[in-house]
């Protein structure tokens, strides 16, 4: 979706999905506005999630489309906003989506704002793709590799980690694995949980979220 990647920024401070925002800020008109209306996004109304933003990271909600407007709000790896229904397509391809988050209205890269569709326990897909209950030394590289085991063998592949491992009675770790030939679902959000063994974790269980491209209903709704 164009250089969209360049609306993240490059340090954070917030990895729990809640909204940072300043003063509220006034829609700029669209007359001004860089690029021009696209009929491809997300209703008004319609939510969106943030994806493919690291556990450490936060993505930009800036004044107006582009990576150039300032910064007006900041959301989490996991957040969601509403969308306003008011999406721009500029001169490099980039695709750019109005949203109000806490009072803020701005606007978000279409690269890392996706819609959150149905949630499978994919656990018996994944042991078949791999040939066996994949083990690891720690949750982070046994998240990677349940999640390589979803990556697109057609089209790129971004895989990313979007919250930390955590370890109780169970690892946790959560990635996002997005760019898949598909064309209403845009990747996959992948929570992994991993059984404590001598040698590291053993894969316990793994429950996959559609990431929609063209699905902005309530959250679990299944991607059209």
């Amino acid at each position: 979706m164009g250089n969209a990647a360049t609306s993240t920024s490059s340090t954070s401070s917030s990895t729990t999905g809640q909204t940072e925002t300043p003063a509220a800020s006034t829609p700029t008109p669209s007359a001004a506005l860089p690029g021009v209306p696209s009929d491809f996004g997300p209703p008004a109304g319609g939510t969106v999630a943030v994806v493919g933003v690291a556990f450490d990271d936060e993505l930009q909600v800036r004044a107006g489309p582009g990576a150039s407007s300032p910064t007006v709000a900041t959301l989490g790896p996991t957040a969601t906003a509403r969308a306003t229904g008011n999406n721009r397509m500029l001169s490099n391809q980039s695709l750019w989506f109005e949203v109000e988050t806490a009072g803020v209205t701005g606007w978000g890269g279409a690269a890392f704002l996706l819609g959150l569709g149905s949630t499978d326990d994919i656990t018996a897909r994944v042991i078949s793709m791999l040939g066996s209950r994949p083990s690891a030394l720690n949750m982070t590289a046994l998240g990677r590799i349940v999640a390589k085991s979803q990556a697109s063998r057609d089209v790129p592949s971004r895989i990313i980690m979007v919250v930390a491992p955590t370890v109780g009675a169970l690892g946790e770790v959560t990635y996002d694995v997005l760019g898949l030939a598909d064309d209403s679902i845009g990747g996959l959000r992948l929570h992994v949980f991993g059984q404590p063994t001598a040698g590291g974790f053993r894969l316990k269980s793994v429950e996959a979220t559609s990431l929609c491209r063209r699905g902005f209903g309530p959250p679990g709704e299944l991607c059209p």
